[in-house]
């Protein structure tokens, strides 16, 4: 089956919307569109995958497939790549589907072209953009080998719109993997409720190490260790953070330097070695700019950013910049919103 195929990412029927653009990217490509559907009662999914530009789907359903685990998964995917040779196989840049992407290319004899920004036909190749060197510099490349295994970074393609009257071909396919032959077993989940997703979010507000340098914060009396002092001091902070992410409806994000220390967990961190964001505006708090930040949202659309240094790096990269403290800044922000929210 020549074309291009796209994987749809989700958590138990819950798509994200980058599996989505995956598929509005793959129809510039030329070719019909096959988006895969692994799962346990995710037949709902299929439909929707037509309104995204679908032109067929593969749908997988089975116990051994109802929570995602990377061997079920690749070992399906790569079977029905062998047996029906697509062009070019796209994945969102999730963790999940970076794993599958890079199992599957294993089996396929085949590499990975991850993070792509850009995509285009080239005669029978694809050319793809991508950043490299922490994001300085776009790295245009030509992909040859089939089938092209490419992960594409969520809302760098622009927001797709469904056309509910589009429909197609569902053609349903078995398990790769008996559930006994399987290594691995989900036993639990703990979610965290009322959280804007990252890689979702259209607004983020973001803090660094900043945060911290609030001396007029005073801790209780128990807290006596002056880095606990400061992880307090840190997390208040936060707290004063995601009241004006909530204002806005954004998501909470930090540096590397807030996350090391302690503030804040690592699922919030942006940066290379955690969350490559795109949103349409990031508003950086109390980060003063490092490459490894930098690499994760510098291709945010806007970057708003507020810093006691005037002199910081985030401010070369920040269409707007405030040289201030974030303690006078973020609440008189945030009340100005409400206000402006509630007329």
């Amino acid at each position: 089956m020549a074309g291009t195929w796209v994987y749809v990412d989700h958590f138990k029927g819950a798509a994200l919307p980058a599996s989505y653009e995956a598929i509005a990217a793959a129809k510039t490509l030329g070719g019909p569109v096959t988006a895969l559907v692994f799962g346990e009662g995710v037949e709902g999914l299929a439909q929707t995958a037509f309104h995204y530009g679908a032109d067929e789907v593969l749908l997988a359903e089975d116990a051994s497939l109802a929570d995602y685990r990377a061997e079920a998964y690749a070992s399906l995917l790569s079977k029905l790549a062998k047996e029906q040779q697509p062009d070019a196989m796209l994945f969102p840049t999730s963790t999940r589907g970076r794993e599958i992407a890079a199992m599957a290319a294993i089996d396929l004899d085949s590499g990975v072209l991850p993070d792509v920004t850009e995509i285009s036909k080239d005669g029978d190749s694809i050319a793809a953009t991508h950043p490299i060197y922490a994001g300085k510099l776009l790295s245009k490349v030509t992909v040859s080998a089939k089938p092209a295994l490419i992960t594409l970074r969520g809302r760098a393609f622009g927001k797709p719109v469904a056309d509910t009257s589009r429909s197609g071909n569902v053609t349903k396919v078995a398990a790769a993997v008996a559930e006994g032959d399987l290594q691995t077993k989900v036993v639990d989940y703990a979610t965290v409720e009322g959280r804007v997703s990252l890689a979702d979010a259209g607004v983020i507000v973001s803090g660094g190490r900043g945060v911290a340098n609030n001396p007029a914060l005073t801790p209780p009396a128990e807290i006596t260790d002056e880095k606990e002092k400061e992880i307090w001091r840190a997390q208040q902070g936060f707290l004063m953070i995601g009241e004006l992410a909530q204002a806005m409806g954004a998501a909470v994000g930090a540096s590397r330097a807030a996350v090391d220390a302690g503030y804040i967990p690592y699922a919030n961190q942006v940066g290379q070695t955690g969350k490559v964001v795109s949103p349409d505006l990031y508003i950086a708090l109390g980060i003063s700019g490092a490459i490894q930040h930098l690499a994760g949202m510098r291709t945010s659309k806007v970057i708003v950013a507020v810093n006691k240094d005037p002199d910081a790096p985030i401010f070369k990269m920040a269409r707007f910049g405030v040289v201030g403290d974030l303690y006078e800044i973020v609440p008189a922000l945030t009340k100005a919103l409400k206000e402006r929210l509630s007329k």
